[in-house]
């Protein structure tokens, strides 16, 4: 930086050299400078301009290793970014399938039980039908049994009475 002031320096120096000199007479652009001043300012301004460039190269090398090394950071950033995006997508897509596979799981467990009610409250009732067929038999049975029994009963009875037979009245059974 302090290469930069210099030349900036020298060369507004001579600038203003330029802009003081004492104009010709009816030459409204010239002027008249000390050639040695003038010179010597050129002088160093081009010992110094080697320097000022290579400086200059320098700062445009470091600016581009760091445009460089920024997008390269810039990338790794991004590839990492992708690389995550990916992955909760994909975890997204697990959670998503999981829930799905637990709704289709639920959704069948529950076919399942109202087919088992089902199958359970027709084998119930078909029990409790067969149950009541096989009572109203017996109670058909006892009733043709009582029936014939009363027939019997009442032959017998003329020839015995209900007491010794051990027959006892109708109501009683």
């Amino acid at each position: 930086m302090e290469h930069e002031n210099e030349v900036l320096e020298l060369i507004e120096m001579l600038y203003t050299m330029v802009t003081e000199a004492w104009g010709v007479p009816l030459g409204n652009e010239k002027c008249i400078v000390e050639r040695d001043k003038v010179l010597n300012l050129l002088d160093e301004i081009k010992a110094q301009l080697p320097t000022e460039l290579a400086e200059a190269k320098r700062v445009v090398a470091n600016r581009d290793e760091y445009l460089s090394s920024a997008k390269r950071e810039a990338e790794t950033i991004r590839r990492n970014a992708d690389e995550r995006a990916k992955a909760i997508v994909e975890e997204q897509e697990i959670v998503r399938a999981a829930k799905q596979r637990s709704n289709e799981l639920l959704t069948t467990a529950e076919t399942r039980t109202r087919e088992l009610y089902r199958v359970a409250n027709a084998y119930v009732d078909d029990a409790l039908r067969r149950t009541e067929e096989a009572i109203n038999s017996a109670l058909n049975e006892v009733h043709q049994s009582r029936a014939s029994f009363r027939s019997a009963a009442g032959a017998a009875h003329g020839m015995q009475s209900p007491t010794q037979v051990g027959v006892l009245p109708d109501d009683s059974m």
